[in-house]
């Protein structure tokens, strides 16, 4: 009887212990542990005609380095575009003022970021600054569509060979 006891004390430890586990996987997976706000970290905004599947929380990266994270997202209703906000981390304080943000996809099917390609000005963004030259999602059912229009279109067939 007390041997019973003890495996059923260790059995709820190790069932504890796989939960605790479990949810600090799903906070690493989500990118909700590094929520953290430095309140050092500087705002710049970039207006996209297409954000695809963007989510607030993406990685922005430059050179395949995370600098900061997608902070909100929001539309305009005079432009009709996405408004896109990002935190850039303080010590990436030097991206030049013609800097370009293009909305890129980690892998084939993977999660969308916003990639920045740093020009050649001597100025610098600062806090509240506006990325102005910005590429928009490539959309994967757009491009199909396209595709599949063209070939439509063209009949199909192949031309006589002479």
């Amino acid at each position: 009887m007390q041997s019973s006891k003890a495996i059923e004390i260790w059995v709820g430890l190790f069932v504890a212990a796989g939960l605790i586990a479990l949810f600090f996987l799903a906070m690493q997976v989500s990118n909700l542990a590094e929520l953290k706000s430095n309140g050092d970290s500087y705002k710049i905004v970039a207006r996209f005609e297409n954000i695809g599947s963007l989510r607030v929380r993406a990685p922005v990266s430059v050179a395949g380095v995370t600098v900061g994270r997608v902070s909100a997202i929001s539309f305009d209703n005079q432009t009709y575009e996405a408004v896109v906000e990002m935190r850039i981390e303080p010590k990436y304080d030097t991206l030049p003022i013609d800097t370009s943000a293009s909305i890129l996809t980690a892998g084939l099917l993977g999660e969308q970021y916003i990639g920045l390609s740093p020009g050649g000005a001597e100025e610098y963004l600062a806090d509240g600054d506006e990325i102005e030259l910005t590429q928009s999602a490539i959309v994967l059912e757009q491009i199909i569509s396209r595709f599949l229009f063209n070939k439509a279109e063209g009949g199909g067939a192949a031309a006589p060979a002479e």
